[in-house]
C-alpha cells in the first residue's frame, strides 16, 4: 500500500476512533469489563506473540533470544514473529494472534503511522497490548504530535538519556581531539518520523554542545535507519560540503553510524579525522575485532536481550496478576570502545 494512501486510512480510523473509544485509550484492555478497574487474570497457561520490525538485525535477533528465555523460565507459550520493513504485516499478524487466543500482543512497529490501526485491531479481542523499543499513538499516525494519555505503553531504552550519553562521548573525543571548530562539522543520522529516535539525536545535539566547550555547526540527515541508506546520505553530504576536514558522527543507532563511518571511509577521510559514536554497539564491535584503528571510536550498548526478557515480564505481570502497565520502563545501557568492548556482554555476530 502506497505511504499516502495508508496514511489516510490511519487519519479515517484515528476519527473514527475518536467516536468510538473517546480519545482515551493510551493502552489496550479499555473495553467495559476492564473501564471499571477490573482487570481480566489469566489463570491458566499464557500465551504472548511478539512482533518486531527488522527481526533479522542484530539488536532484535537478541531482543528475541531475551524474551524467549524469560518466557521459558516463566512458562509462558511464545511466538515471535519477523515483520520485516512491512507495516501492513503487524496488522494482519496481530490479527492472526488475536485468532489464535493470545493472551498478549508485543510489538516493534515497522511504521508509527499504523499505531492507530493496530490499536483499534486489538481494542475489539481480550488481548493486551504493550509496545516496545519504538512508540506508537492510539489517535494520530505521528506519535510526537500526540497527547501523553495517547501513547501506547512502551518497553525499551530512555532516547534522551542514552543520546546525552552519546552526545557527551562525542564531545569528549573531539575535545581530545583537538580539532577546530571551524573545519569540523557534526552529523545527526536517523529515519525522522520515528519518535524515540529523534529523542534521541536530539538529546545527542544538546549534550555534545554543553561539552564541546565551542561551536560546532551541525547537518541533519534524514536517512532509512539502515546502513546502506545511512552511507548514501552521508556520502551525498559529504560531497557537498568539501572544506571540512573532521566529522563527528552519531545517530539513531549502529547502523546509522557504521554508514557515515564507511562513507566517510569511502571518501578518503582518515580515521584520525573521524568521531563515530554508535548506539547498540553490535556493529560497532565489528569494527574493534578486527584490531585495526576505525573511526567508530565509542559506542553505547544496549542489550536487546533485556528488553525482551523485560517485555515478556511486563506482560506476565499484567496478565498473571493484574498488575498495571507502566507508561515507560526502560533497561540499562552501558558506554563502550574498542578497549573495553570485550568484557561487556554485547554480541559480535
Amino acid at each position: 500500500m502506497p505511504m499516502e494512501r495508508r496514511r489516510r486510512g490511519t487519519a479515517a480510523i484515528a476519527l473514527g476512533m475518536a467516536v468510538t473509544l473517546g480519545l482515551g485509550a493510551c493502552s489496550r484492555g479499555q473495553e467495559t469489563a476492564k473501564s471499571s478497574g477490573e482487570t481480566k487474570k489469566v489463570d491458566g497457561k499464557i500465551s504472548i506473540t511478539y512482533l518486531q520490525k527488522q527481526g533479522d538485525q542484530e539488536y532484535f535477533v537478541g531482543e528475541a533470544a531475551g524474551a524467549r528465555a524469560k518466557a521459558q523460565e516463566l512458562g509462558i507459550d511464545l511466538k515471535v514473529v519477523n515483520l520485516g520493513n512491512d507495516a501492513d504485516k503487524a496488522i494482519s499478524e496481530a490479527q492472526t494472534a488475536i485468532a489464535q487466543k493470545a493472551h498478549g500482543l508485543i510489538v516493534v512497529v515497522p511504521d508509527p503511522a499504523v499505531g492507530p490501526q493496530l490499536v483499534q485491531t486489538v481494542e475489539s479481542s481480550e488481548v493486551e497490548l504493550l509496545t516496545s523499543d519504538d512508540q506508537i499513538c492510539t489517535t494520530g499516525p505521528d506519535p510526537a504530535a500526540c497527547e501523553p494519555d495517547g501513547l501506547v505503553p512502551r518497553i525499551g531504552f530512555s532516547g534522551r538519556q542514552m543520546g546525552g550519553e552519546v552526545g557527551r562521548r562525542a564531545a569528549a573525543e573531539f575535545k581530545k581531539a583537538g580539532w577546530n571548530a571551524a573545519d569540523t562539522r557534526t552529523i545527526s543520522a536517523w529515519k525522522q518520523d520515528v519518535t524515540v529516535c529523534t529523542d534521541r539525536v536530539t538529546s545527542a545535539k544538546k549534550a555534545f554542545k554543553e561539552g564541546a566547550g565551542s561551536e560546532v555547526e551541525n547537518i541533519d540527515v534524514p536517512t532509512d535507519n539502515t546502513p546502506t541508506g545511512a552511507r548514501d546520505q552521508i556520502a551525498a553530504t559529504v560531497t557537498a560540503n568539501p572544506e571540512v576536514r573532521h566529522w563527528v558522527v552519531w545517530g539513531c543507532n549502529d547502523e546509522n553510524v557504521q554508514g557515515g563511518v564507511t562513507a566517510l571511509e569511502n571518501a578518503g577521510f582518515k580515521v584520525d579525522d573521524v568521531i563515530g559514536v554508535g548506539l547498540g554497539a553490535h556493529l560497532a564491535c565489528k569494527n574493534w575485532s578486527s584490531g585495526k584503528p576505525s573511526g567508530m571510536k565509542a559506542a553505547l550498548f544496549v542489550n536487546g536481550k533485556d528488553v525482551g526478557a523485560l517485555a515478556v515480564q511486563t506482560m506476565y505481570d499484567k496478565l498473571r496478576n493484574g498488575k498495571d502497565f507502566a507508561q515507560e520502563a526502560f533497561a540499562p545501557t552501558t558506554m563502550m570502545d574498542a578497549a573495553t568492548w570485550k568484557a561487556s556482554g554485547v554480541g559480535c555476530g
